[in-house]
């Protein structure tokens, strides 16, 4: 179910930082009371092998973020606890040791499960006992929101678990935005930071490929 276009859910998740605090976070409220952008990314597991590539990658470009007025927030279905512990597991034993952005711990899977991100399938039903089973690990793809000042999301993308994601490519995605948000201008394929976009009209589109 895509939310492109939309609001993002109105809901309070707990989060874990890395001064060990537990506090709760509302993403849409995130983006409207800060009058800023968020990079919401969802990530399977703590203490896993892809997962701590990405959380490094987006710490690493954390202040590129915050050129482009933009929130960074990670998530997965772990307990606050267990992010506590991956933040203090240095990173030459696979942990996040110095990632500063918050982790929402969606443990109840109420915010993964609204987004329809669950790795899980075949959900059965049992008469007799009245329990649910499903297949599954029952985590989150990797899923990826970028949401704007008005609460509204103007990206979505899910991986599947075993590809990682390029942080580049979100910074691009940003800019992008932004210069249609300021500019009025949409970005053709390819589009950068510094190069040519267009008018939205059959003469903008027109002139554009006649010059590339």
């Amino acid at each position: 179910m895509a939310i492109v276009g939309k609001k993002f859910p109105d809901l309070n998740v707990d989060a874990m930082n890395e001064m060990g605090d537990t506090f709760k976070i509302n993403v849409l409220e995130e983006a409207k009371n800060n009058n800023k952008k968020v990079l919401l990314f969802w990530y399977p597991k703590d203490f896993t092998f892809v997962c701590p590539t990405e959380l490094h990658a987006f710490q690493e470009a954390l202040a590129e973020f915050e050129k482009r007025n933009t929130i960074v927030i990670g998530a997965s279905c772990d307990t606050p606890e267990v992010h506590f512990a991956w933040l203090n597991t240095s990173k030459d034993n696979g942990g996040i040791e110095g990632v500063t952005y918050p982790i929402l711990a969606d443990s109840n899977r109420n915010l993964s499960s609204t987004l329809g991100i669950l790795d899980i399938s075949n959900e059965m039903y049992n008469e007799e006992t009245g329990v649910v089973t499903v297949e599954g690990d029952n985590v989150t793809y990797r899923a990826t929101y970028l949401i704007d000042e008005e609460g509204t999301v103007f990206h979505e993308g899910i991986n599947h678990m075993p590809v990682g994601r390029n942080v580049g490519e979100f910074l691009r995605l940003i800019d992008a935005y932004t210069h249609v948000q300021k500019n009025g201008e949409v970005c053709p394929a390819n589009w950068e930071e510094g190069k040519e976009a267009m008018n939205a009209n059959r003469d903008g589109v027109a002139s554009y490929l006649s010059s590339h």
